[in-house]
């Protein structure tokens, strides 16, 4: 009678465990939802040629933002994937790409939104194709100001544009630097000439007329001529509304010519390839940027874990494309759906914390409260002096 009551009594510890096991395993099903599929989100910017590095630190912030995403779930119960697409830098090609997608989501492709363009001048090429796609856009670095002058309802960026930027500059050249006669060079493409448009108004406005406006070539091997004239002027300073590969050219010959004066550079030359690029000439530049700098607002863990992504440390653009990621990712959240002119609507009321800083749309897609910084090298190194 005691062995029956003792085997009972295992058998009903038993059926117990096992009962826990199965609840236990059904619970950890309902936690784990299947993925329902995959979206598409694309990085367009220049992932080749002479400003690959740039492009290349927006698509690792981009592909960071997605990676955290998946790991919590995916969006809307999807898999994010990031597909980085070359524009060279070319407003041409930039058509091409945008084609390329048109013609991706003819062909049932689940495109939830581009990040991207990474310059003024393919973006404004690639968004008369992407105006009329059911896609959001959002650039991460495009500063030229008509770009949200055209209506657009699905384009967005996470960075200030050269109307906040110029008169953040020239208040700096002007009041900080106390420069008077002040050489305004410029690149001759969209962005170039947007933004010497912009400095041109802003100095004006603080009563200083630049001494001489001089356009250079983009991406030239020399700026020999636009030295000489520099040189003839002796201002005392110098501002350069342009990329990396003008800031890199034009900045060691004008050194090299025995111009001294301080020398400053927009946002396109933000990046360690010009001051890698300048070699000894980058020391005590200044240069502006339209976004922070990963140094001074990502955590650790944010480094550690784009470091092991990239296997690179992140550049001085990718808390941009990071952020960009985001600005699509909780805007697709907060309308619940996919579908792109919900989504669009959802991003023109977002009020967020991203590490771009506060995400508050006006009606045109640029941010309400657009942050400039300015850094000097030191040291080989961004530092940064002010920022508002």
């Amino acid at each position: 009678m005691i062995r029956i009551n003792w085997i009972h009594v295992t058998f009903k510890k038993g059926v117990a465990l096992i009962v826990l096991l199965c609840v236990l395993l059904l619970a950890g099903c309902k936690a784990t939802p299947r993925v329902k599929g995959e979206v598409v989100v694309y990085v367009a910017a220049p992932l080749s040629g002479w400003q690959a590095d740039g492009g290349q630190t927006v698509v690792g912030g981009v592909r960071l933002m997605a990676e955290r995403i998946n790991a919590a779930g995916g969006l809307l119960g999807y898999t994010v994937k990031v597909v980085a697409i070359d524009d060279e830098a070319d407003s041409d090609v930039a058509v091409q790409v945008a084609e390329e997608i048109r013609a991706a989501l003819d062909g049932g492709q689940k495109v939830i939104g581009i990040v991207g363009h990474y310059n003024s001048g393919q973006t404004l090429a690639a968004m008369e194709v992407y105006k009329d796609l059911p896609l959001v856009i959002v650039t991460p670095t495009a500063s030229d100001v008509s770009i949200t002058q055209k209506g657009y309802r699905n384009f967005f960026r996470v960075n200030a544009t050269d109307a906040a930027q110029a008169p953040v500059d020239a208040r700096f050249l002007i009041q900080t630097l106390g420069a008077k006669r002040i050489a305004l060079v410029h690149a001759n493409n969209e962005y170039g000439r947007g933004l010497r448009d912009q400095m041109v108004g802003a100095l004006k406005g603080l009563g200083v007329e630049p001494a001489a406006v001089i356009e250079i070539p983009e991406g030239a091997s020399t700026h020999a001529k636009a030295v000489q004239q520099i040189q003839t002027l002796q201002p005392d300073a110098i501002f350069l509304a342009g990329y990396e590969t003008e800031g890199y050219i034009l900045l060691p010959e004008l050194r090299e010519a025995g111009v001294t004066a301080p020398f400053m550079a927009s946002d396109g030359c933000f990046l360690y390839e010009f001051i890698d690029g300048s070699g000894p000439a980058a020391e005590g530049a200044y240069v502006s940027g339209i976004t922070p700098d990963p140094k001074t607002v990502a955590d650790k863990k944010w480094w550690t874990d784009y470091q092991q992504l990239e296997t690179r440390n992140p550049g001085t653009y990718s808390v941009a494309g990071y952020s960009a990621m985001d600005v699509i990712a909780t805007g697709v959240k907060k309308a619940n759906t996919f579908d792109a002119s919900r989504v669009a609507d959802a991003i023109r009321g977002l009020d967020f914390q991203t590490l771009v800083g506060q995400v508050r749309y006006n009606a045109s897609g640029d941010l309400q409260q657009p942050r400039v910084y300015i850094f000097q090298v030191k040291d080989g190194e961004f530092t940064q002096l002010s920022a508002e």
